[in-house]
């Protein structure tokens, strides 16, 4: 199995809180974001710029547990290969730990043998590890504007 970037976070709150903030794309990604990101098979896009545009199908939902994305359309403009996220996954994992939660993300696909693996994942370390994390501990993330 290829290394998929993986990020992981504990925090204070319930598995059905930081399964409610994943949820909050805006609140944590970015503001730049259309579409429904509430039940399974809705769809969304968002955009950073010029840069970046990627469109996200919620493929499984699994209220306190588990979150999962498929990125059906990309365009990554800094790299050769734009439509490189195209068809990979980003699974939020949710699972108690005591009296606290584990976050478990990891973007299926985004692999050290990608080219945008060192941009995208020096991108998903901070939005995971501070703005979700944030939203999750303190009801405001730091999504980018």
């Amino acid at each position: 199995m290829k290394n998929n970037f993986t990020a992981s976070i504990i925090v204070d709150q319930s598995p059905e809180e930081v399964f409610q903030a994943v949820n909050n794309v805006r609140g944590w990604w970015t503001e730049n974001a259309e579409g429904n990101f509430d039940k399974l098979n809705d769809e969304f896009s968002v955009r950073f710029g010029e840069v970046h545009y990627s469109n996200q199908k919620l493929i499984d939902m699994q209220p306190g547990k588990k979150v999962t994305w498929l990125v059906t359309d990309c365009k990554l403009n800094f790299i050769k290969d734009q439509q490189e996220w195209t068809n990979t996954k980003i699974h939020f994992d949710i699972t108690p730990k005591g009296n606290q939660t584990e976050l478990r993300f990891t973007h299926e696909g985004l692999n050290p043998e990608v080219e945008c693996y060192d941009a995208c994942s020096n991108a998903w370390g901070p939005y995971i590890t501070s703005s979700l994390k944030k939203l999750i501990a303190e009801g405001k993330g730091t999504p980018t504007v």
